[in-house]
């Protein structure tokens, strides 16, 4: 099969397509053809040698699978031939999704949502398990409650508007001016161009004083460390970015916060909550952007350059039928 190789930690030019032996399931494993996978910010991370010790090279990286189930291994009971799924893969365990086959664990695997596409599919599996995560195990967010969610047009950004409305909370999000439609379109009640005008303060204002019950954190730094300014008395802040630098807690301990911080995990309950939500019509993934499996380094530069117009994710398409679309930015 062809895969992605990441010969050496560095830039987007450490990867390398080559000719590798298929997988073979094993017991509780399923063999799946790849149809489509995507592009994380984890993806670069993972490649420029963030978690060099987590990471044995050469590597197969990524992690987004949706595809058909080729084979099963003994004792798999939920999957036969022939049905689409998407998931996924165990991070930093095992091979990832640039490759044309994967194998994973019948756990963490789902039944594919029928309405969307594999490219779209593939679009959500992480993100939308990093969601589900943030906001409804850790945040608890609850119908009638508030929230700011921090780069809204984003791969992440875009999905928790999405989710938050369908728990019936009221959305603030921050964008540039060039994102203000999409993420009204996305279901966000209050957006704020933060170019032009304090976060903190568009919040207070909007809040009469109070504040957001919930901050969603996917930008880190200063924008972490301002968070507790904006939140009520008892928010929680929800962080799915590593700490780059101390953190001075003064306004959240005068706000009784909570802070929780998120690697997400895998499982299929998440996937079929995700499911469940894209039936309803409550939940759809914005494809920005679409690449070949062998263009992956030019994706990974793409998302990596600053402001670099992406709404959504880019999904990458690795079954040669699979119907490529323009770049949308």
């Amino acid at each position: 099969m062809k895969a992605l190789i990441l010969k050496a930690f560095g830039g987007p030019e450490s990867f390398e397509l080559s000719e590798v032996a298929k997988p073979v399931p094993h017991a509780g494993q399923v063999l799946v053809r790849v149809h489509a996978t995507s592009i994380n910010p984890l993806d670069y991370q993972v490649r420029r040698g963030d978690y060099p010790e987590l990471v044995s090279l050469p590597a197969i990286t990524g992690h987004d699978v949706s595809g058909v189930v080729e084979a099963v291994g003994p004792g798999v009971t939920s999957f036969m031939p022939g049905d689409e799924v998407w998931y996924t893969p165990q991070i930093f365990d095992g091979p990832g999704s640039y490759a044309e086959y994967h194998v994973a664990a019948e756990g963490i695997i789902g039944k594919k949502p029928p309405s969307l596409s594999h490219l779209e599919a593939a679009s959500l599996t992480l993100v939308g398990g990093t969601v589900w995560e943030a906001l409804v195990v850790r945040a608890a967010l609850r119908v009638g409650e508030s929230i700011l969610v921090h780069g809204g047009a984003g791969g992440v950004g875009h999905v928790a508007i999405q989710v938050a409305k369908a728990m019936g909370a009221m959305v603030f999000t921050t964008v540039r001016d060039t994102n203000v439609d999409f993420v009204r379109n996305m279901g966000a009640d209050v957006v704020i161009d933060y170019e032009e005008e304090d976060y903190v303060d568009v919040i207070l204002r909007e809040t009469d004083g109070h504040g957001v019950d919930v901050v969603f954190d996917t930008i880190g730094g200063n924008t972490l460390s301002r968070s507790p300014d904006a939140l009520a008395q008892l928010g929680r802040v929800v962080s799915i970015v590593d700490i780059t630098q101390p953190q001075n807690l003064v306004e959240a301990w005068g706000k009784n916060a909570s802070y929780h911080f998120v690697f997400t995990r895998q499982n299929r309950g998440k996937l079929d909550e995700l499911s469940a939500l894209v039936a309803r019509g409550q939940l759809r993934p914005h494809v920005g952007a679409v690449y070949s499996l062998a263009d992956i380094p030019v994706a990974h530069a793409l998302l990596e350059s600053p402001k670099n117009g992406l709404q959504g994710k880019i999904a990458i398409a690795v079954e040669p039928q699979a119907h490529l679309v323009s770049v949308n930015i």
